[in-house]
């Protein structure tokens, strides 16, 4: 009994973790990373703390190896469309934010594509440290099951239950819209995007009341997909109930759209004025320069990974909300006299 009692006295002597963190001046989980994942700590840092676990006489011992599932010191951000620029600045400002934490990210992309996307998500979230959801096109209950096995940050979709950000889709629209009207136009087209979109269908419910409070009149056209494919298909259904504004769901659809006019003899903005969403097309680009609703996308990305890594807190039951602007460049002027000869025949 007297040489158990000695053996727990010794025991009782051991340096301990706690120690090494005082005499280091740095918490216990620094010390615990800095011999398990030492590609979390700085070299600086990680240095100091062995040295001081040497003097002291702490000795680590290892855990046992993670099996593949386990979590590794990653990200992964999912998006709808990786061609689409919107999502690769929300992917550049996640990126940026997550290597100032010594994190990775892993990109995904749906392809517009709900299958995809939930069984990339399936996969991938025993593997990551926490998963982004760019315009995520899964269900509600989706979403928090997959919120139920790893951090989960939603972007550009309210979650009154799981951390989320999004645009001020509602300010937006009514910018564009007081543009328009201010132009003198009196009618416009909306070009819808996904049907499962829940941007989309903010958009559009944005939209319709800022026109009911300017006087002024809207119609819907589509859904559509969000590319500029989308936009160009657009084209025959909007010429046979034409405006004089269209103001698209993204800035690719607004482009094609565009084109798809010109190559109909239909000239923007002489003929019909267009307005897109996001701000996401490099500006020296396009015929004419797209005026458009302005998004801070990478500072979207950015938010995404400070919420994941507890940097930042979310607004309890509320998602954290982006400011847009109306950017005004080229593709917006004012009516001509009636309804053009080239839409109204």
């Amino acid at each position: 009994m007297g040489h158990d009692e000695v053996l727990s006295e010794s025991e009782a002597r051991r340096p301990t973790i706690y120690d090494v963190a005082k005499a280091s001046n740095v918490s216990p989980s620094t010390v615990s990373r800095a011999f398990s994942k030492p590609g979390r700590v700085s070299t600086g840092t990680a240095d100091r703390i062995r040295r001081v676990a040497d003097e002291l006489g702490y000795h680590h011992a290892p855990q046992p190896r993670a099996k593949p599932t386990s979590k590794t010191g990653m990200l992964a951000v999912v998006v709808a469309d990786l061609a689409n620029p919107f999502f690769v600045d929300i992917i550049q400002g996640a990126r940026k934010e997550a290597s100032v934490h010594r994190t990775t990210v892993l990109v995904i992309d749906a392809q517009e594509s709900l299958d995809d996307e939930r069984d990339a998500v399936e996969r991938v979230a025993p593997l990551v440290d926490g998963i982004v959801l760019a315009t995520s096109r899964m269900s509600e209950s989706a979403i928090r099951a997959v919120a139920r096995q790893t951090a989960l940050v939603v972007l550009n979709r309210p979650m009154p239950d799981v951390p989320s950000a999004v645009t001020d889709n509602a300010r937006g629209m009514h910018l564009a819209v007081e543009h328009l009207a201010g132009l003198g136009h009196r009618t416009f087209t909306y070009l819808a995007g996904p049907e499962a979109s829940w941007a989309d269908s903010m958009r559009w419910r944005s939209i319709s009341q800022a026109a009911t409070d300017r006087g002024v009149r809207v119609r819907r056209l589509g859904p559509s997909a969000p590319t500029a494919e989308g936009g160009a298909a657009a084209v025959t259904g909007f010429l046979a109930r034409p405006s004089t504004a269209v103001v698209a769901y993204n800035d690719l659809m607004a482009m094609g759209f565009i084109e798809e006019l010109a190559a109909r003899g239909i000239r923007t903005p002489d003929d019909v004025s267009v307005i897109g969403f996001d701000d996401s097309t490099d500006r020296r680009f396009g015929d004419p320069m797209l005026t458009t609703v302005a998004v801070q996308h990478r500072l979207l990305g950015r938010f995404a990974v400070q919420m994941l890594l507890g940097q930042r807190i979310a607004p309890a039951g509320r998602p954290a909300m982006l400011a847009a602007e109306l950017v005004v460049r080229r593709s917006t002027a004012t009516p001509a006299e009636g309804l053009p000869r080239r839409l109204a025949s």
